[in-house]
């Protein structure tokens, strides 16, 4: 049997990071990289369902306990399980139209916005959120809207900020830098999320 005596080299060269790769996004045709925004009716679609679901899915989980909390010791398994599908439907509902009219607002002023001034920045989502705070609580007086579109402009400056943050933060992770499966796994579930929010 042959034996092999010639060593065998073992590359000493650092493993290519993936902050080296592009980070601006790759386009099969010069017309895709025009379109730099979501058209107002993506927006609008994105906005409203997104602020719909989250918000049934809350809901529905306070609801879920609600239920738990007015359970007797007399009801039955079928009277129990009713209980929670009708509060949990309930109270999904109830927020799920509250939350998806307020994304509808917002959607439908940060498009106008941006559609007047041709700017997509943080002033546009800021000003929206102004102004969806003062529809959302103008019935109740000048002074409520005034607050309430406050709070709006700064959740939308916070969310935007934050956005930002998440965007920045995405292209410093390496899958390279994993010290073991639990970190690796960790930064596709990291990766996975910050793609999701950034849509």
């Amino acid at each position: 049997v042959p034996v092999c005596t010639t060593p065998i080299k073992i590359s000493t060269y650092p493993p290519k990071r993936s902050t080296n790769l592009p980070t601006s996004p790759e386009y099969l045709f010069t017309e895709e990289s025009v379109h730099q925004r979501r058209s107002w009716g993506e927006n609008l679609t994105f906005y409203t369902g997104s602020a719909y679901l989250s918000s049934s899915i809350a809901g529905g989980a306070a609801g879920f306990f609600s239920a738990f909390r007015s359970f007797e010791p007399t009801d039955t398994l079928k009277l129990k399980v009713n209980r929670i599908l009708n509060s949990s439907g309930h109270s999904g509902r109830v927020w799920g139209n509250r939350v998806g009219v307020v994304g509808l607002i917002y959607a439908g002023l940060e498009s106008g916005i941006v559609a007047i001034t041709d700017r997509d920045d943080v002033w546009s989502s800021v000003a929206a959120g102004l102004g969806t705070g003062a529809v959302c609580r103008a019935a109740r007086g000048v002074r409520s809207a005034a607050v309430a579109g406050a709070l709006g402009g700064l959740a939308a400056g916070s969310v935007v900020a934050g956005k930002q943050a998440l965007k920045n933060f995405s292209y410093v992770l390496s899958p390279y830098e994993a010290k073991n499966c639990l970190d690796f796994w960790m930064w596709i579930l990291v990766k996975c999320l910050i793609n999701l929010i950034l849509l």
